[in-house]
């Protein structure tokens, strides 16, 4: 791997880093600012650095960030990495006790990144957690899954989400309480989990490009007995999903990502099972969204019929 800059600054020089933040940035620029700016304004009492892997954008973002944030981390690849496999890199330069994975299209509500090292201070046992999402508009987004991707979570799926309603109310995937709740997986956008923990797992697994990797990694960690926790007093724009419609490239990427988690994760009779219960699904969907003439959906769902 070859990387044409890496640059340490003033934060990232001083000892005993308590958390260290990685943002992955692609064709992001003024996202990525907005979202550093938010960290050096709603981040106190806490020492931190912060670097940013840049997959090879094409906007000028790692000068752009360089120049505006000289102590921030910059790590320029030659290629488009992906998320995991950036984060990987990212984490190899670290030096915090924590690592906090946070997306270029976030937002700090509050101080953050303390609540959540706090949490994992007071929680050995805990592994990750992660904070509320809201989109742009203040409401409640997907923050993370009551379960990982498994029959519970495909039958969920078939009964347009009817089953997680039924077991965890409102909290599916949003956490509408006051205190911490231990859930599935936290979404990738902003996770935070203890740094040798990550490394003595390998960090994210490489055949991941996109998509599911948070919960793969999810997975090997509830493995070793850690507890995964949603903490609702650490808050978080997520500006995600302005496009309702995934472009098929997104949706083979996703397809492809789903058929990998389940293959390293599950036996051969539950990916069975779990394939069958998806197929099914789909079939619904498209009568759905023919009777409804509904053709954006029921084009994605054909579209995830013939590729699955």
């Amino acid at each position: 791997m070859v990387f044409q800059h890496l640059k340490r600054g003033m934060i990232a020089n001083s000892k005993n880093i308590d958390v260290s933040i990685i943002i992955v940035s692609y064709n992001t620029c003024q996202l990525t600012r907005e979202c550093i700016r938010s960290v050096y304004e709603r981040t106190t009492d806490i020492s931190f650095e912060l670097i940013v892997v840049d997959n090879a954008s094409a906007d000028n973002s790692a000068e752009a960030i360089k120049k505006e944030f000289p102590n921030v981390v910059v790590i320029e690849s030659v290629e488009n990495l992906g998320f995991g496999k950036a984060n990987n890199i990212g984490a190899e330069q670290t030096t915090g006790k924590y690592l906090f994975l946070l997306n270029s299209d976030t937002i700090l509500l509050n101080n953050a990144v303390k609540i959540l090292a706090d949490f994992l201070d007071d929680n050995p046992t805990v592994g990750i957690c992660g904070g509320n999402l809201f989109d742009e508009n203040k409401s409640p987004a997907h923050s993370y899954f009551s379960y990982l991707p498994s029959i519970k979570w495909e039958l969920n799926d078939l009964t347009g989400g009817l089953l997680g309603k039924l077991l965890y109310r409102k909290n599916t995937q949003f956490n509408h309480s006051d205190r911490p709740r231990k859930v599935g997986y936290i979404t990738g956008a902003d996770l935070m989990i203890r740094t040798s923990l990550f490394k003595k797992l390998n960090g994210f697994d490489p055949d991941f490009f996109m998509y599911f990797e948070e919960t793969e990694l999810t997975y090997r960690v509830k493995k070793m007995g850690y507890g995964v926790y949603s903490v609702p007093r650490a808050e978080i724009t997520h500006l995600e999903g302005k496009s309702p419609s995934p472009s098929e490239r997104k949706l083979k990427q996703i397809l492809y990502s789903r058929k990998l988690y389940y293959k390293k994760t599950h036996t051969r009779f539950s990916i069975w099972v779990c394939n069958s219960i998806y197929y099914m699904t789909a079939i619904l969907r498209c009568f759905i969204f023919t009777a409804l003439r509904n053709k954006p959906k029921y084009n994605r769902w054909k579209f995830i019929l013939k590729n699955m």
